[in-house]
C-alpha cells in the first residue's frame, strides 16, 4: 500500500493506483471529462490536473500513478484558471446549438463550463472539422461537438472489444471515424459521449432527458440479464439506458438492450382479442375470447379426454407466469402435455450436466469468467448468444493476461483475439473433446487434488482418456497436434478456467454426447474447481433458464422434482388429482399430425418460424382443430388461431426472470398496456379460474412467488428490495459433494458429410420478436445464407444472388452473403427472419442439415 495526502486528508492506496481513484476514495472530485471507470485512462481533456508537492508542473490525476509520501492539492485559484482555460480552449469552434442537441441537460461539457464560470469564449480558429457523418446506421456523429476524449474509442477497443471506432486525421483535424463492418451497434458510444457527438437516430428529437421517467428493470433479450432504465414519455419507451458502476452489466448493453425496443411500441402490437368467426379473426371482448377458450377446453376434455389437449410455454415469459402456465395445464386442464423449445437444447444440457455434475446451468456467475487465467469458447459464438459474457472474456484475455482458445466451425468475432483458434470440422466436438483431455492429462496438468476429491470414477476416467485415439482425432477435427497440444498447454497451465459453449453444440445433433464430453473436459481442466472460471452453457433465449426451474415440460415439475416421484406432494398442495404420463413437443406435434391432439394453446412462442422443422410445425397448425395464441405482435401464427389473447411485453408487466447463472432479478412495469392488451400472468390466473372452477387465482407476482418458494427449494432467499433498483438475488452456488462427480466416458462418431447448412443466432437479432424492433432491423435488415467463396462458385451464384437449401426436412430460399468465415462445405444462416424461415430445412434434434442448393 502506498500512503498519500490529498487536500489535507491521508490515505492510503495500492501501488498503480491512480490520483483521481486515490482522491475519489476520500470523497475528493476532481473534475474530468475524459475519464471513466471502465476503460483505461487517457489523460486527454486535461481538466483533471493536480499540483504535486516538489513537482514544477500541474499533473493530470487520472492517469498519474500514486507514490509514497506524494501530497496532492485538487484546488487552487491557478488549478481553477488552467481548467477554465482548457475548457475555453476545448469551445474553440463548438457549435452553441444546445437547445436542440440531444445532450442537452445531461451534457459534462456544459456542466463544466458552469463549474468554471467559463461564460464567453476569448479564443478563435479556423473551423476545420469534419462535417457530420448522417451514413452511419443507427447512430449520428457531429465531429464540431467532440472533445476528442475519446472515450467512445476506449470503449469500444477495451469493453466491447469492437475495434470499430479510431481516431481519424491529426491535430485541429482529427475526428472519430468508424470501420462499419466492425460495429456491433452497441450504443456504447452514445452512452458514454460527454457531449452530444454520439447521437441515437431513434431517440434523437424525441424528447429531452427531463421530461423522462426513468424506471429500472431487466434486458430479456438474451440470458445474461442486464440491468437497464426504461426512459419513458407519454407511456412510450423513448431509449433504454444503463448505470455504470450499480448495474451487473457496468453500464454496458448490446445492441438489443440499447437500440432494440422499438417492438414494445409497435404498430403490429396486438391491441384486443380476436375470435375466428367464419373463417376470420374478429374483435373480441375479453369475456367473449376467455369464454371461448374455456368452454372448449370443458368440450374437448368431455368428449375427448385431457389428453387432446395441449400447451406450448415460452422464455418470454417470466418466473411467475410459467409456473402458473404449467400449473394451469396440470391442475386445471388436467394434462401433462407441456413443453418448450427448451426440448430443443437447454433441456439436454440439463440432462447430460445433470446426470454427470450435478449441474443445473453454470457452476458459477458470469462475473467469474472475467478474472479466469484461460478461457474456452466451445462451438458457441457468444458474441450474438450473450454478448455480457464475451464482455467478460475481454476483461479476461484482453484487459488481463488469460489465454483465450476458441474452438468452432466458423470464423466468429472472438477468433480475432485467440491464442489458439481451433477451426474444427463440423460434428467432431468429442473427438476434440477428448484430445483436450488426453494430452491434459498426459502431459501432467490435470487438476490430480480436485479430481481425487470430487470424482467418483477416476479410475476409468484416467483409463478412457489414456485410450484416446489422438490420430483418429486429429483425422476426425482437421486439427493438427501442434494446436491441439497449444491449446491443451494453455488450459492445462492455467491457475483457473471458464469453459464456455454454446448453440452450436447444444442444439445439435448427438448433444447429449458432446455436451458430455465437455463436461468432462472441465473436470480435467479444473474448471469446477474454486471461485474464479467455471462451466457456462449459453442458451440465447431471454428466460429460458426459468423453463426449466418451472418445469414447463412433462418430466419435471417445478424445482427440478422428478414428475412421477413428487406428483403426490404437489396434489395435496393444490387439491386436484395430477395427471399421469405427457407428451413432450414432439409427442404434440405427432398427436396433431394422427389428430388425436386437438387443442393447442401457444404462450408467447412462435413453432413456425423459431422451431425445427418449422414447415411441418406449419402444418399441424393448420389442422389442429382449435389453436390458441397469446402473444404481443401480429404474425402468420395469429392469422392462423381461433383465439387470439393480446399479452404484454416486459416492459408492460411485473414479475421476476432468472438469468443464465441463475440471478433472479425483477422487471420494473414502466408502461400501461396497449389497447386492451393484460398482463400475461392475469390471462393465465383468468383462465385458471374459469377452468378449474376453485376460485380465482391470485394475480400478483408477489402471491404466485409465495407458492412457488413454499413447493421448491429454488428461491427461499430471493429479495426483491433496494433503493431504487431491484436488488437481484442469487440462487444457492453450485459446490459438488466429494466422490459426487460422475466421468461419463464417450465416444465420436464420424460426422455426415456433404455439404451442411448450420442455422443460429446473429448478433443484431433476438429470437423473432426483434425482427419487430426498428433498430435490430437496421443494423440486420434480413436474412440470408453465409457460403463460402468456392461453394458460391461452384453452384454459379454472386454475392447477393439468391439459392435454394433443400434438405430431407424442408427447402428455403434467400440472398447468398459470400464469406470466408464459412469453411468451405458449411453454409450458414440466421433463424430469425420469417421471411426466410430457414429453421424449415432443419430436422428435429438438430441444428444442422445437409442440404443440396441450387440457383433460385
Amino acid at each position: 500500500m502506498v500512503t498519500l495526502t490529498i487536500d489535507g486528508k491521508t490515505t492510503s492506496a495500492p501501488a498503480g493506483t491512480t490520483i483521481l481513484e486515490a482522491a475519489r476514495q476520500v470523497g475528493i472530485t476532481i473534475p474530468t471529462l475524459c475519464w471513466l471507470e471502465k476503460i483505461s485512462p487517457t489523460g486527454a481533456c486535461r481538466i483533471c490536473v493536480v499540483e504535486v508537492e516538489g513537482i514544477d508542473r500541474p499533473q493530470t490525476a487520472c492517469n498519474t500513478p500514486v507514490k509514497e509520501g506524494i501530497v496532492v492539492t485538487t484546488r487552487t485559484q491557478k488549478l481553477q484558471a488552467i481548467r477554465k482555460q482548457v475548457v475555453e480552449l476545448l469551445l474553440v469552434n463548438h457549435p452553441l446549438d444546445c437547445p436542440v442537441c440531444d445532450a442537452g441537460g445531461e451534457c459534462q461539457l456544459q456542466d463544466i463550463c458552469y463549474e468554471f464560470d467559463v461564460a464567453s469564449q476569448p479564443f478563435e480558429a479556423e473551423d476545420v472539422n469534419h462535417p457530420t457523418i448522417n451514413e452511419w446506421p443507427l447512430i449520428q456523429q457531429v465531429p464540431n461537438r467532440c472533445v476528442l476524449c475519446e472515450k467512445c474509442v476506449k470503449v469500444c477497443h477495451e469493453v466491447i472489444g469492437s475495434q470499430s471506432l479510431f481516431l481519424n486525421e491529426t491535430g485541429d483535424k482529427a475526428f472519430i471515424d468508424k470501420h462499419l463492418e466492425l460495429c456491433e451497434y452497441c450504443g456504447s458510444c452514445v452512452a458514454v459521449c460527454p457531449v452530444g457527438t454520439m447521437i441515437s437516430k431513434p431517440f434523437r428529437f424525441k424528447a429531452r432527458p427531463w421530461e423522462l421517467t426513468r424506471i429500472p428493470s431487466t434486458c430479456t433479450y438474451c440470458g445474461s440479464h442486464c440491468q437497464i432504465d426504461l426512459n419513458v414519455k407519454n407511456n412510450q419507451v423513448l431509449r433504454v439506458t444503463s448505470e455504470d458502476g450499480v448495474t451487473v452489466n457496468d453500464g454496458t448493453l448490446c445492441v438489443g438492450g440499447f437500440f432494440g425496443y422499438g417492438y414494445i411500441n409497435s404498430e403490429k402490437r396486438l391491441r384486443r382479442p380476436a375470435l375466428r368467426k367464419d373463417g376470420v379473426n374478429q374483435p373480441a371482448t375479453w369475456n367473449e375470447a376467455l369464454k371461448a377458450v374455456a368452454d372448449k377446453i370443458r368440450e374437448l376434455r368431455a368428449s375427448a379426454g385431457a389428453d387432446a389437449l395441449a400447451g406450448l410455454g415460452s422464455p418470454r415469459l417470466t418466473n411467475e407466469e410459467s409456473y402458473l402456465f404449467q400449473k394451469f395445464f396440470r391442475a386445471a386442464v388436467g394434462t401433462n402435455n407441456i413443453d418448450s423449445e427448451a426440448r430443443f437444447g437447454a433441456l439436454r444440457t440439463l440432462k447430460a450436466l445433470d446426470a454427470a455434475l450435478g449441474l443445473k446451468g453454470p457452476s458459477n456467475r458470469l462475473d467469474r469468467i472475467g478474472k479466469s487465467e484461460a478461457v474456452l469458447v466451445f462451438a458457441s459464438d457468444v458474441t450474438a448468444e450473450a454478448p455480457a459474457i464475451d464482455w467478460q472474456i475481454e476483461t479476461a484475455c484482453r484487459k488481463r493476461d488469460g489465454k483465450l482458445v476458441v474452438a468452432n466451425m466458423r470464423r466468429v468475432k472472438l477468433t480475432r483475439y485467440a491464442e489458439t483458434f481451433l477451426h474444427y470440422r463440423p460434428g467432431s466436438e468429442v473427438f476434440l473433446a477428448n484430445a483436450l483431455g488426453r494430452i491434459i492429462l498426459e502431459k501432467g496438468l490435470a487438476d490430480e487434488a480436485f479430481l481425487t476429491r470430487y470424482v467418483e470414477n477416476l479410475d476409468e476416467l484416467k483409463a478412457h482418456l489414456l485410450a484416446v485415439d489422438l490420430k483418429e482425432a486429429i483425422a476426425e477435427t482437421g486439427l493438427s497436434l501442434q494446436l491441439l497440444e497449444e491449446a491443451a498447454l494453455y488450459l492445462g497451465a492455467a491457475g483457473s478456467v471458464a469453459i464456455i459453449f454454446g448453440e452450436d453444440v447444444i442444439k445439435s445433433d448427438q448433444a447429449e454426447l458432446k455436451i458430455a464430453a465437455i463436461g468432462n473436459l472441465a473436470l480435467v481442466t479444473g474448471a469446477l474447481h474454486g471461485d474464479i472460471g467455471g462451466l457456462f452453457p449459453v442458451n440465447e433465449k431471454g428466460n429460458m433458464q426459468s423453463l426449466l426451474d418451472m418445469g414447463v415440460y412433462p418430466e419435471s415439475l417445478p424445482g427440478y422434482q422428478e414428475y412421477a416421484s413428487a406428483k403426490s406432494r404437489f396434489e395435496q398442495a393444490w387439491q386436484v388429482k395430477l395427471p399421469d404420463g405427457g407428451r413432450d413437443a414432439l409427442g404434440i406435434l405427432e398427436g396433431i399430425e394422427k389428430g388425436e391432439i386437438k387443442f393447442l394453446y401457444l404462450a408467447a412462442t412462435n413453432p413456425v418460424t423459431s422451431f425445427p422443422e418449422s414447415g411441418r410445425w406449419r402444418k399441424a397448425l393448420e389442422k389442429v382443430e382449435f389453436l390458441v395464441v397469446q402473444d404481443i405482435l401480429s404474425s402468420e401464427l395469429t392469422a392462423m388461431a381461433d383465439v387470439v389473447l393480446p399479452g404484454t411485453s416486459f416492459a408492460e408487466k411485473s414479475g421476476s426472470v432468472t438469468s443464465l447463472d441463475h440471478r433472479v432479478s425483477c422487471l420494473g412495469k414502466a408502461l400501461t398496456p396497449v389497447g386492451e392488451a393484460r398482463e400475461d400472468l392475469e390471462i393465465l390466473a383468468d383462465l385458471y379460474a374459469r377452468v378449474s372452477g376453485n376460485g380465482q387465482q391470485p394475480l400478483n407476482a408477489e402471491a404466485v412467488l409465495s407458492e412457488l418458494k413454499k413447493l421448491t427449494p429454488l428461491y427461499s432467499e430471493v429479495c426483491f428490495t433496494g433503493h431504487g433498483r431491484c436488488r437481484p438475488c442469487l440462487k444457492e452456488p453450485y459446490v459438488p459433494e466429494e466422490k459426487s462427480l460422475t466421468y461419463i466416458p464417450v465416444e465420436g462418431s464420424p460426422a455426415e458429410t456433404g455439404l451442411q447448412l448450420l442455422s443460429g443466432k446473429i448478433l443484431s437479432h433476438f429470437g423473432t420478436t426483434s425482427t419487430y424492433a426498428d433498430g435490430c432491423l437496421e443494423a440486420a435488415p434480413s436474412g440470408y445464407i453465409e457460403i463460402h467463396p468456392e461453394d458460391a462458385k461452384a453452384c454459379g451464384v454472386e454475392d447477393g444472388g439468391r439459392i435454394k437449401v433443400t434438405s430431407t426436412a424442408g427447402s428455403a430460399q434467400g440472398p447468398v452473403l459470400i464469406s470466408g468465415n464459412v469453411p468451405k462445405g458449411l453454409l450458414f444462416a440466421p433463424y430469425h427472419f420469417r421471411e426466410l424461415n430457414i429453421q424449415q430445412v432443419i430436422p428435429q434434434g438438430r441444428n444442422r442439415a445437409v442440404v443440396e442448393i441450387t440457383r433460385a
